[in-house]
């Protein structure tokens, strides 16, 4: 007989006897378990032992961090070129976050949107004044955003275009990434996102990123299509930046073909790429925006959809919603993290450090190395040559104090807070170019 079927025949047993004092300890009782690890690599052993197998982590164990910089257990001090996957915008603890954080949940924390509060409808006023939209549903993680959007456009196709029932389709780029949802990876051209994952969602089609043609051939050949969503650049993919007037290509068809246009701006979105929203570079107005990751200051999980009245008439009490989606201490938090972002200019400084950074990068390395930068603002990648082990380059980097990731074979993303310093900034890129150039010099 195994443990787990031992533990509930005991369990079993429990009910309706008077064994009361055991059953509390066997149920209520705090498990044992061992002290906290020492260091790092016991950090890396333990969680390889009791976690699934879904994440690669790099080895380095972090237990502090402050705005740009992160120490590890052994109190070596790093610079966060990860940023939380470009979610921590405002940096690590920042203090005005966290003196909302500590003050809100102290006071009220959740209802359940089954009733009403009073930091909601501030929210509410605050985030669709500042996007120009007439309204907003609030939710909890990016691809929830995602979801919603889909679920929006959709009831938008039915009652307000006239789609036939269960007919409604959505198009979506190659090479997007918006979470790990069945709706999110049956839109992914990745394997290891769909395989052995299926079936998947009906009604998706899927066309090149960054092709008009494609895209109006899609549009103009079937009449059901009630959305196309895309990332005004494709951060998962590496900073993929479409080609100058894509985006407002993008908002033409869009509304030559009475289709909504959804701007996934869950990475890209609040300051990421040197504006409020990436598609403000082509001065654009999607009709559904998707907001994530740094609406919380990366404290707590927050994201909101934004869409006039035309789309968010289409719901009624009942067809959507989330326990915690719009709580008080998430309402809170969401306004304080988007204060930081505008009162301490953390957009233009963004916009200012992402031109030095790839100036610097394109200036001091080959393009024999590097044969390509880029990014906008500071969600930036910078892609290999294939013959450089980008993992080893990624483990000299740490080694030399920065932390980032590679996001493929030979791409690796960086995406610092907002509110970096130049001198940071250009420390982050001695070592990255540093440790490129000698990596690649042992291969050639």
């Amino acid at each position: 007989m195994s443990v787990l079927q031992k533990a509930t025949l005991d369990l079993l047993r429990c009910v309706g006897s008077n064994q009361g004092s055991r059953c509390s300890r066997l149920v209520h009782s705090r498990p044992e378990t061992s002290p906290p690890a020492k260091s790092s690599k016991e950090v890396f052993e333990r969680e390889a032992n009791i976690t699934a197998k879904n994440y690669a982590p790099l080895p380095v164990s972090i237990v502090r961090g402050k705005g740009v910089h992160m120490w590890d257990n052994e109190g070596k001090k790093y610079l966060d070129f990860l940023g939380g996957f470009a979610t921590l915008n405002q940096g690590h603890c920042h203090p005005k976050i966290l003196k909302t954080l500590h003050e809100q949940s102290s006071i009220l924390h959740h209802t359940s949107r089954a009733i009403y509060h009073d930091l909601l409808y501030q929210l509410g006023e605050y985030i669709t004044n500042l996007f120009r939209y007439k309204r907003f549903i609030p939710m909890n993680t990016g691809v929830e955003g995602g979801e919603t959007s889909i679920k929006l456009a959709r009831k938008w196709g039915y009652q307000v275009k006239k789609i036939p029932e269960g007919k409604a389709e959505v198009v979506f780029a190659a090479g997007n990434f918006w979470g790990r949802t069945l709706a999110a990876i049956s839109s992914s051209t990745d394997p290891t996102s769909f395989n052995e994952f299926g079936p998947h969602m009906p009604g998706y089609n899927i066309i090149p990123y960054n092709d008009i043609e494609a895209l109006e051939a899609k549009l103009k050949s079937n009449p059901n299509i009630c959305a196309f969503m895309v990332e005004p650049i494709q951060g998962e993919a590496g900073a993929v930046v479409p080609d100058e007037g894509y985006l407002k290509k993008v908002r033409e068809l869009c509304t030559k073909y009475n289709v909504l246009w959804i701007a996934d701006e869950v990475q890209t979105g609040l300051g990421r790429t040197g504006k409020l929203l990436a598609v403000h570079y082509e001065d654009v107005r999607p009709d559904i925006v998707i907001l994530g990751k740094a609406l919380s200051g990366g404290l707590y999980p927050i994201s909101a959809v934004l869409a006039d009245d035309e789309v968010m008439g289409t719901l009624v009490p009942g067809t959507h919603g989330s326990t915690y989606g719009g709580n008080p201490l998430a309402c809170k938090l969401a306004m304080s993290a988007l204060d930081v972002i505008l009162e301490e200019g953390m957009i233009e400084n963004a916009y200012k450090m992402g031109e030095i950074f790839r100036s610097e990068l394109r200036g001091r390395l080959s393009e024999d190395v590097v044969p390509i930068v880029r990014g906008k603002g500071l969600l930036n990648a910078i892609v290999l040559d294939k013959a450089i082990p980008v993992y080893d380059v990624c483990i000299k980097m740490k080694d030399a104090g920065l932390v980032t990731k590679p996001i493929s074979n030979n791409i690796i993303r960086l995406s610092p807070a907002l509110n970096i310093k130049e001198e940071e900034l250009r420390e982050g890129l001695d070592i990255i170019i540093n440790t490129i150039n000698t990596v690649s010099a042992k291969k050639t």
